[in-house]
């Protein structure tokens, strides 16, 4: 009787054993699948709205008068073409007799619409004309999006072009006289930050 006794205690204690291994897997299986990050897909509509906060920047007069389609910058609020017939020039910084720096000095003149300055002070390249004046939302994103025409920048570079360029930093301290552009600088890049974190999606 007792070595029955003892047998059954065996079998019981053995099936425990089994049960409780197989909880514990079951219960480390759910643990694991719980805390494992989940991978979330580019949110494309997120993307499509923030890139249309970062047009409303890049269509201000103080991104797209250095961004024309043409080979003369433009000026003022009104984004009218650059007096004394300035031209972009084979490097972007004007021409014999009319470079840039004849009359932008390195800083800001005191003074409501008096010359800007930076000591950068340049049009893109005609090789690489980044043009904005005259594009959609849908175009601009395309563009910025092709290394072909941005000189063969990435997307983080075109992103700490925005970020860190002090020339673009320009923009959001234009001297008097100047509207700048509709978001701060910070928010222009927090909005771009979004745009290419949800796939750089762009607006249909």
């Amino acid at each position: 009787m007792t070595v029955t006794v003892e047998r059954t205690n065996s079998r019981a204690l053995r099936w425990i054993i089994v049960a409780g291994s197989f909880l514990a897997l079951a219960a480390f299986a759910a643990f694991s699948a719980f805390a494992a990050p989940r991978t979330q897909k580019p949110d494309a509509s997120a993307s499509r709205e923030a890139f249309l906060q970062v047009y409303k920047v890049f269509r201000s007069p103080r991104c797209q008068n250095c961004h024309p389609a043409g080979d003369s910058p433009l000026q003022g609020d009104d984004s009218h073409v650059h007096l004394q017939n300035v031209k972009r020039g084979k490097d972007g910084l004007g021409v014999y007799g009319m470079r840039c720096n004849t009359c932008h000095p390195t800083s800001n003149l005191s003074g409501e619409h008096m010359p800007p300055g930076n000591p950068k002070w340049f049009l893109p390249s005609p090789e690489h004309k980044m043009i904005i004046v005259g594009r959609s939302p849908a175009e601009l994103c395309r563009q910025l999006k092709d290394p072909k025409q941005t000189g063969g920048r990435s997307l983080q570079q075109l992103l700490e072009h925005v970020s860190s360029d002090d020339l673009v930093g320009w923009a959001w301290d234009p001297g008097a006289g100047r509207t700048p552009p509709p978001l701060s600088r910070a928010e222009t890049v927090a909005q771009m930050k979004n745009w290419i974190a949800g796939g750089a999606a762009c607006p249909q």
